[in-house]
């Protein structure tokens, strides 16, 4: 068993930012001329179920799916499917490093260090 140590304050610092969580709850192709043709009241239909899983999405990085509730007059999404922690965190990692300076380790490796970094201090 790995021995736990003291998580360094960059890493919660990290771990307190808030990021934009998605839920997609399908997507359709539309011709340009169908969506000039969009007035209020339109309907598109979405080749989807309502019993079908949703994509939970971070930085328009898929990491899980989940079903869609009512939580009181609120829609929800209850988790079926969650990847692993460090595919979540390289999914975070590439979002904010996707602008990562000339001479870095590029995108991938700064995710993939993020993601070590963070998991060390669990």
């Amino acid at each position: 068993m790995p021995i736990l140590q003291p998580m360094p304050a960059d890493v919660k610092a990290i771990l307190s930012l808030e990021v934009p969580l998605i839920v997609v709850l399908a997507e359709r192709q539309m011709k340009v001329s169908e969506v000039v043709a969009l007035s209020s009241g339109s309907i598109i239909e979405l080749g989807k179920s309502a019993d079908d899983e949703l994509t939970v999405q971070v930085a328009n990085k898929s990491i899980g799916a989940g079903l869609a509730v009512k939580v009181g007059e609120n829609f929800g999404v209850r988790v079926t499917y969650i990847g692993d922690v460090k595919a979540r965190i390289m999914a975070l990692g590439q979002g904010a490093a996707g602008g990562a300076p000339p001479g870095s380790g590029g995108a991938d490796q700064d995710a993939a260090a993020l993601a070590e970094a963070m998991l060390a201090g669990r």
